[in-house]
């Protein structure tokens, strides 16, 4: 859905590693699934799973739980923001990435919208850096086998955005509150990718049990840096 025009940003991203690359295990993976809170099974087409290299990971803690306070839910105007407005869930629909013979495919079930980040500050990390809004998102892919949550998160400059990220990489994964009700209730694939974009911070949770495990890494890498890679240029005004 986003930013194809990025293709060689998004593939230097990717091979190279990038910016972002803070992995975190929910759990540490296994034959045994591990149980988290209830979710529904919603339906989506089969996207084609790219052959690429598994990124390292770095175990830390299980999640915390969702945030408590009511988001914002009043309707964006346009799904196209314009530079500089305030992050909205409505930015993002379904999720359809296609680079070369590489193709996902991702139903958007849920988006929240807050107006400050204060619902999904888990450890003050969020307020000490000046967070200014939040927003959730949450998708389904593989007819349901594989959930994935995030939480994107808008702050006043890049440093204080770089800042935050490189303070959550080094905390456990209860740092940042998210949807926990939209993830699996059984899965043998369950982390987390952070990572900084300008002056936002994308955090990306994924779920899968054992029938979309092949496909949940790399699904998770490309989203991650889908959504990263937005942010490059959803604030810059082109002029003719």
């Amino acid at each position: 859905m986003l930013l194809i025009a990025l293709v060689a940003g998004l593939a230097v991203l990717l091979l190279g590693g990038g910016g972002w690359a803070a992995y975190a295990y929910l759990n540490a993976p296994g034959p045994a699934p591990t149980v988290a809170l209830p979710s529904s099974t919603p339906t989506t087409s089969d996207p084609t799973p790219p052959q690429t290299p598994d990124p390292s990971d770095q175990p830390t803690t299980a999640p915390s739980a969702s945030p408590s306070t009511t988001p914002d839910d009043t309707p964006a105007t346009s799904k196209q923001a314009q530079p500089g407005s305030p992050i909205t869930h409505q930015e993002f629909d379904d999720w359809n990435f296609a680079l070369g013979g590489i193709k996902f495919k991702a139903d958007k079930v849920g988006g929240w919208t807050y107006s400050s980040c204060t619902p999904v500050d888990g450890q003050g990390v969020l307020a000490k850096n000046k967070c200014r809004r939040a927003v959730q998102l949450a998708y389904s892919a593989y007819s349901g086998h594989l959930k994935a949550v995030q939480v994107i998160l808008s702050f006043p400059t890049d440093q204080a955005a770089k800042t935050t990220a490189d303070r959550l990489a080094k905390l456990s994964s209860d740092a940042v509150k998210w949807r926990q009700d939209k993830a699996l209730t059984r899965y043998v694939y369950g982390k987390i990718l952070s990572g900084a974009s300008r002056n936002y911070v994308v955090v990306t949770i994924v779920t899968a049990d054992k029938s979309a495990r092949r496909m949940a890494q790399n699904f998770h890498a490309y989203l991650q840096t889908d959504h990263t890679s937005y942010f490059e240029l959803r604030d810059q005004t082109i002029t003719s």
